[in-house]
């Protein structure tokens, strides 16, 4: 059993979590987009080892299940939604009432985190894999294509943003099944979509931040290609 002490160590790292997607959304109104996909990524670190140090530490509980989708909602749902707010806000010439509503919409990237993460806690079908995209793997897509990609994004045309952000949202509360990187052994048969995955994810990180977003669009069409190869089967058959 978890000591008075090593029990708050899960609840501990979880904050940090919340802090660092806090911190993130600060980043992003001041236009300081780096330091925005650098919180992410913090956040996404300190996601991964609160779960590792309950299991550890045998310290889970209900109040930490809430804290952490309260934490991700933030870190992963809403820091995105500002980063992509402050985009807006510049890329846009605000002339108009429409132009001034349209940056907003940004934030149904928040609201569809929500929905996902309340999904993700009631769906027993979510543990050695997902549906729909993790909300983790969105923020870091919006936030590294932001740093990494912010000239070619500015051209872009209005509608096609909005479209992206939409196909984002719906993914996010998708039922396509997506793979996780969990290794329960390192053989080759049962691990070997993980391994072409993280083969092909290391020669994208060569190519700068803007790597971390062509890493999650090669995470989508991969476990989008997997899908619809299980689907064509099932019909053959």
């Amino acid at each position: 059993m978890a000591n008075r002490i090593t029990k708050h160590i899960p609840n501990t790292i979880t904050c940090l979590n919340l802090f660092s997607g806090c911190v993130c959304c600060v980043m992003a109104f001041y236009q300081l987009y780096e330091y925005a996909l650098l919180c992410v990524i913090l956040s996404a670190v300190f996601d991964f080892f609160d779960g590792l140090a309950a299991r550890a530490l045998d310290a889970h509980s209900i109040i930490g299940k809430d804290i952490d989708s309260l934490a991700d909602d933030i870190s992963f749902g809403l820091a995105p939604s500002v980063i992509m707010y402050s985009f807006l806000s510049n890329y846009l010439i605000l002339e108009n009432v429409l132009m001034l509503i349209a940056p907003f919409f940004a934030f149904l990237i928040a609201v569809f985190s929500a929905l996902r993460l309340a999904k993700f806690n009631n769906d027993s079908r979510q543990v050695s894999s997902f549906y729909g995209l993790p909300v983790p793997a969105n923020a870091l897509f919006w936030a590294s294509a932001v740093v990494g990609y912010y000239d070619l994004m500015e051209l872009i045309p209005l509608w096609g943003l909005f479209l992206a952000i939409a196909i984002s949202c719906w993914l996010l509360v998708s039922d396509i099944p997506m793979f996780s990187l969990k290794f329960k052994n390192l053989t080759w048969q049962d691990n070997k979509i993980r391994y072409f995955f993280l083969a092909v994810s290391l020669a994208l990180l060569c190519l700068g931040v803007g790597g971390i977003a062509l890493i999650i669009l090669w995470y989508i069409l991969l476990s989008v290609g997997i899908w619809m190869y299980s689907l064509f089967n099932t019909k053959v058959e």
